[in-house]
């Protein structure tokens, strides 16, 4: 199931836009199933499970961080992330800042921002993240790659639309107010729900779990 999953979506997605497969709660077989048939960028967010699977994988494996990242567990995560996604405060940003310092590594990340109406979101509002990037040379051990976000849970697409659309929006304008921040051309929105309303959004990589995966194990 899962190589067909994959190889289903890996056709009708365009050149530019790059597949992470969330792997979360799924059990090691499975990720290694999706790197036979080429997968190599796996997300998760849970640092424990995060850890114990990059150090089973194959080292070419590319890991993605993508869920809500206290600072007290950053030694199970930035040692093996390849980018985190989900830095939603600037504490946490400073804590990493400071990891790369004492450990002479720089973290690749994305600004996560708060767009949807669910209150319940983590992420930075539009109007911060504009002051976070003005301030970019103050952290130089995070290399800031873009931007990734969550459509607001409906099932509404004009809505799901919207809401991409604002966050594209800021991704351009932080484009056109920043050309120096070289590495800014990651946007990371469309999950398994809403990824083909993402990829007409702009989006430049999508997060899909359950279309690859199927239903969770908990």
């Amino acid at each position: 199931m899962i190589s067909e999953n994959l190889e289903s979506i890996l056709k009708e997605l365009p050149q530019g836009v790059r597949l992470v497969a969330v792997s979360k709660f799924h059990p090691l077989s499975e990720l290694q199933e999706a790197y036979a048939m080429g997968q190599r960028a796996f997300g998760e967010n849970r640092p424990q499970e995060f850890a114990a699977k990059a150090v089973q994988m194959p080292q070419d494996t590319e890991w993605h961080f993508i869920g809500h990242l206290q600072t007290n567990k950053l030694k199970l995560v930035l040692p093996y992330a390849s980018i985190v996604e989900s830095v939603d405060t600037e504490h946490l940003l400073e804590a990493i800042e400071a990891w790369g310092e004492r450990n002479e590594r720089c973290t690749r990340i994305l600004l996560e921002v708060h767009i949807g109406a669910e209150e319940t979101k983590q992420g930075f509002s539009p109007e911060e993240i504009p002051a976070l990037l003005q301030h970019a040379s103050d952290y130089p051990h995070v290399e800031f790659c873009g931007l990734m976000g969550m459509a607001s849970h409906t099932d509404d697409p004009e809505a799901v639309a919207a809401d991409f659309g604002r966050i594209k929006a800021l991704f351009d304008s932080s484009l056109a107010t920043f050309p120096n921040l070289k590495s800014f051309r990651e946007l990371s929105i469309g999950m398994s729900d809403d990824w083909r309303i993402a990829i007409k959004n702009g989006s430049t990589e999508v997060r899909l779990g359950t279309a690859i995966f199927g239903p969770r194990e908990y």
